[in-house]
């Protein structure tokens, strides 16, 4: 697999390795799996930048060099009481976007994931003692043969890998950068002037970008838009009170957590962002809640109509039965797809609701991200040894 990155991967291990660089490539998985881990790195902000798998192998393979197996205790690795799964977590959180990372990539996930792009090989880049909350990196990865008969040689990639990871990070970080920038700048537009904002986020709402943007975005505007509408209610009609409408994110995005997105109070209205009209994902989501009407916020420029005349079809091809369908089918409240979003922020703009927008998109921008909301990007740490 060939993309932009791969020859910053490339020039890395030219400059260590030579001419062996290629073939490193071609017989190491550890550096093939990190190629395909480094696809999204010049795809900009909008690409996806999840570093968990990326830094429980760092970590380790930082541990390994720090601890002096490349050097003084060439060859002892085997003997290793290995590190520590507190010291390793704790690291993790100090680098860049890792402040809110879990213990998963650690435990299973980077393991989980290298089997399923190598099903043949019975390595695995994590080794760990459970009962002992002890982890080593596979030295078996990290040592490279090369050659045959004479010319035969091990290559130690440890320092290329956390040099790699490194470069990916820089990346994305400094496309994320770039992206904050760009949303500080348009928050300080004025509102008799949305031209510039309007552009930009009509350039976040479009059915390539990265599905966590799509969604900040997404929040942004219609946080702002219900925003703007109250209801009156109460517990008898002598006493009614005022209350405008709010919508609260419900976590994380994307984060395969089984909740809904997004909750509107007090109206009690669910939200599920998706980028597939895919019949299986939509009334999955509406059994999670028990048929409660769901609004659908759809990365989409179809029509809503289209929409959901086409979950109908797909429904009754799955069911064959009209009654289920449209059992199913009345539970889909509403559908939000772009044109209607970028309608809306239009309209918030001229009601001079822009910087409000952009205001929320940094902020939930940050939290995704995993950026302190203190904290200034510039400051930030760069990977590094320690």
């Amino acid at each position: 697999m060939n993309h932009p990155f791969t020859e910053v991967i490339l020039g890395i291990l030219h400059r260590r390795f030579g001419d062996d660089a290629e073939d490193l490539l071609d017989k190491s998985l550890l550096l093939q799996y990190l190629n395909i881990k480094t696809r999204s790195a010049n795809r900009g902000s909008k690409a996806r930048g999840a570093f968990a798998n990326h830094y429980a192998l760092y970590v380790l393979v930082e541990d390994y060099i720090n601890k002096g197996f490349l050097t003084e205790k060439k060859g002892q690795y085997k003997k290793y009481e290995g590190a520590r799964f507190t010291d390793l977590f704790r690291r993790q959180r100090e680098l860049p976007f890792g402040a809110k990372l879990q213990n998963h990539a650690l435990n299973s996930r980077l393991n989980d994931e290298f089997a399923k792009y190598f099903p043949t090989s019975d390595l695995r880049p994590i080794l760990r003692d459970q009962a002992d909350q002890r982890y080593w990196v596979n030295q078996r990865l990290i040592v490279v043969p090369l050659g045959t008969g004479r010319s035969k040689r091990d290559v130690n990639i440890a320092e290329a890998i956390i040099e790699i990871i490194d470069a990916y990070v820089a990346t994305k970080k400094s496309a994320f950068e770039a992206f904050l920038t760009a949303c500080k700048q348009i928050a300080r537009l004025s509102s008799d002037n949305p031209t510039g904002a309007v552009a930009f986020v009509e350039g976040q709402l479009q059915p390539t970008v990265d599905a966590r943007v799509f969604e900040i975005v997404s929040f942004a505007i219609l946080k702002a838009h219900y925003g703007e509408q109250s209801i009156f209610w109460g517990w008898s009609a002598d006493e009614l009170q005022q209350d405008f409408l709010m919508l609260y994110k419900t976590g994380r995005t994307n984060a395969n957590d089984g909740g809904i997105d997004f909750v509107m109070k007090p109206l009690g209205r669910f939200f599920q962002v998706t980028e597939t009209i895919d019949v299986n994902k939509y009334f999955l989501d509406i059994d999670k809640v028990h048929r409660f009407p769901l609004t659908f916020v759809v990365k989409t420029t179809d029509a809503d109509t289209t929409v959901r005349e086409q979950l109908r079809q797909e429904a009754l091809r799955k069911y064959g039965v009209e009654e289920i369908v449209g059992r199913y089918m009345e539970a889909v409240e509403e559908i939000i797809n772009i044109p209607r979003l970028l309608s809306i922020f239009e309209d918030l703009g001229k009601g001079g609701q822009l910087g409000r927008v952009m205001d929320e998109i940094v902020l939930q921008s940050r939290v995704e991200f995993n950026v302190d909301e203190d904290e200034e990007l510039e400051t930030g740490g760069e990977v590094t040894e320690s």
